[in-house]
């Protein structure tokens, strides 16, 4: 099938990327009953992210003749015999009318009614608001078939979620290289800096210390001059002489008694001049109720109990957290631990949320880059359900709430899966489910309903 360039004034651009089939038509009929069939409607239209309604109903509009889409066929008719290099220029109108981006030019909108029935398109490129000239005829026709929005299918969320871990092992591989970098650059920055230090150590040692017989020579001559040899007593009776010397009469007579040594063996410079026998006794009596009161077993004191593995991960996850990492760096700091990833993921919530009970959706949605960095297949979906339901079953009553609100944030934002959310709801009504448990998931039916029915309504129309 030839393609062409969206946009007349992209026509000579050999690397635009937006490309569509180009129009095919067949006059059919004869005399009054003639009329143009254009045979690839729907692929253009699908090529311009349109339906092909709208492309069918602006030829009929601009060309006053009666026009009719077949939903069921596919077949695309305008009355009369019309050219197609004709039809080729009306569609270049309608592109530059209803599917270019007024801002930038790129056909990467999306096409929008506001409360005031007025037609926009939204630029998924740039951002920018195109307002569409509502004295066209065709807007009439657009306001009464409005486009459906948008459902987000699996294939797209996964190609979407693809798409995102494609940018977060382009980041994470960003990081390392710099990382790398940096340290390679340190270790040669040291190298040399300690060369540096090591020779200038060398030079000063070799023009400060002395030779070894320079230095025997002068150690020599002091031990000539002195004449004296310097020893220390070590024995017994010399230790108590210097002890007594040092402390109090009442601390050195303990100190004997502890060691258990005779009182009476004491040198009697220890003794005081004039000490009457009674407050020798009560000295003696003082000295050994204390000995007996540090000898008696002090009661036990309670332990610190050491923290469990969960609050050590926890705290560990709280560490990276005031440090100010990314959700990248945490994700590589988790997986480089080698945690259980169940036990990691519970850690991961406690940290980023604990605290928190009514407004926790509202956290949620300000935190969700850690999340999403943390959940990339359908293994880690599960365990994220998992830590919720646990969170969230230690929450008071009145937050009860907060559970359908956070799984309707984390769907929107694409971290859970549909098929993943109501797996987790089913599997966990069994008769082995604890009554916080049990509640958790009562508090979740709301959002679960929604999503069975919306998904019910997907199954209609499909079959339809």
């Amino acid at each position: 099938m030839a393609l062409q360039n969206i946009g007349a004034g992209n026509r000579d651009d050999a690397f635009y990327r937006y490309k569509m089939p180009k129009l095919v038509t067949k006059i059919e009929g004869r005399g009054n009953g003639i009329k143009t069939n254009v045979v690839n409607m729907v692929d253009v239209a699908k090529a311009l992210a349109r339906h092909p309604a709208y492309t069918t109903k602006y030829f009929g509009c601009e060309l006053g003749a009666q026009s009719k889409y077949d939903e069921k066929t596919g077949t695309s008719i305008v009355n009369g015999a019309h050219d197609t290099t004709k039809l080729a220029a009306l569609l270049e109108n309608f592109i530059k009318k209803y599917v270019q981006c007024y801002g930038c030019g790129n056909p990467e909108t999306e096409v929008l009614i506001t409360k005031t029935q007025l037609i926009t398109l939204k630029c998924a490129a740039c951002g920018y608001l195109s307002d569409v000239d509502m004295r066209d005829k065709l807007t009439t026709f657009i306001l009464k078939n409005p486009p459906e929005q948008k459902k987000g299918g699996k294939k797209d969320r996964a190609l979407r979620r693809a798409e995102k871990e494609r940018l977060k092992e382009g980041e994470a591989a960003d990081e390392q290289m710099k990382r790398l970098k940096r340290e390679a650059s340190k270790k040669s920055k040291g190298g040399s800096d300690d060369k540096a230090a090591k020779k200038k150590q060398g030079s000063d040692d070799e023009e400060v210390s002395p030779s070894a017989s320079q230095a025997d020579e002068e150690e020599n001559a002091g031990d000539e001059e002195d004449g004296v040899q310097w020893a220390t007593d070590t024995s017994a009776e010399a230790a108590q002489r210097r002890i007594m010397e040092q402390l109090t009469t009442a601390t050195s007579e303990m100190v004997i008694l502890g060691n258990g040594e005779d009182k009476s063996e004491a040198s009697p410079r220890a003794k005081p001049a004039k000490e009457a026998p009674s407050s020798k006794l009560k000295t003696l009596k003082k000295s050994s109720s204390k000995k007996s009161e540090a000898e008696e077993p002090l009661p036990d004191s309670p332990k610190e109990e050491e923290p469990s593995p969960q609050e050590k991960l926890v705290n560990d996850f709280r560490q990276c957290l005031k440090k100010g990492m990314t959700p990248a760096q945490v994700v590589a700091h988790l997986q480089s631990k080698g945690e259980p990833k169940k036990e990691a993921m519970e850690a991961l919530f406690v940290a980023l949320f604990e605290g928190c009970g009514k407004g926790l959706h509202k956290e949620i949605a300000k935190k969700k880059t850690y999340l999403d960095a943390a959940v990339q297949d359908e293994s880690a979906q599960k365990d994220l359900l998992s830590a919720i339901e646990t969170f969230c079953s230690e929450l008071p009553a009145n937050a009860s709430k907060e559970i359908a609100l956070l799984l309707k944030v984390l769907y929107d934002e694409e971290i859970l899966e549909e098929e993943q959310i109501l797996l987790w709801y089913e599997a966990g009504n069994g008769a082995g489910d604890g009554p916080k448990r049990a509640a958790v998931r009562k508090s979740a039916r709301p959002f679960v309903d929604w999503l069975r029915s919306a998904e019910a309504e997907s199954e209609e129309e499909d079959e339809e």
